[in-house]
C-alpha cells in the first residue's frame, strides 16, 4: 500500500511557534516520510531539486520539482513522500496554524 521505509526522511525543526511550524526534510535516494496525515494547511519549498514520489494509498505519483519550485496543500492530506531521484533532495515545509480552528 505504501512505501517501505528502509531509509528514513531526516527532519529538522526550524520554526515552532503561534503561527508556523517550519520543519526543513532533507531526503538520501529512496528515503521516505513514512505515511503521516496533515494536521494542519502546509506548503513546501523546494531546496534540493528533484522527483518525489507521492502514494495517497490508493496510487503513486512521481512529481518533478526544481530547486525553489513549491506547492500548497490543506490540512488532512494522508501520504507517504519518498525520493525518487538518484541524488538527495531537500524541502522546507511551513505549516500555517490558525488560532481559529481547534486542533
Amino acid at each position: 500500500m505504501v512505501f517501505t521505509c528502509t531509509i528514513p526522511a531526516r527532519s529538522t525543526l526550524q520554526v515552532d511557534d503561534d503561527r508556523v511550524r517550519i520543519t526543513r526534510w532533507d531526503f538520501e535516494p529512496g528515503a521516505s516520510t513514512g505515511w503521516h496525515e496533515h494536521a494542519m494547511d502546509y506548503c513546501v519549498v523546494m531546496v534540493l531539486g528533484g522527483t518525489l514520489m507521492v502514494h495517497d494509498g490508493t496510487s503513486e505519483t512521481a512529481v518533478l520539482l526544481a530547486a525553489g519550485e513549491a506547492y500548497a496543500r490543506p490540512r488532512g492530506i494522508r501520504h507517504d513522500v519518498k525520493n525518487g531521484s538518484v541524488h538527495p533532495i531537500a524541502f522546507v515545509e511551513i505549516e500555517m496554524k490558525d488560532a481559529r480552528r481547534p486542533s
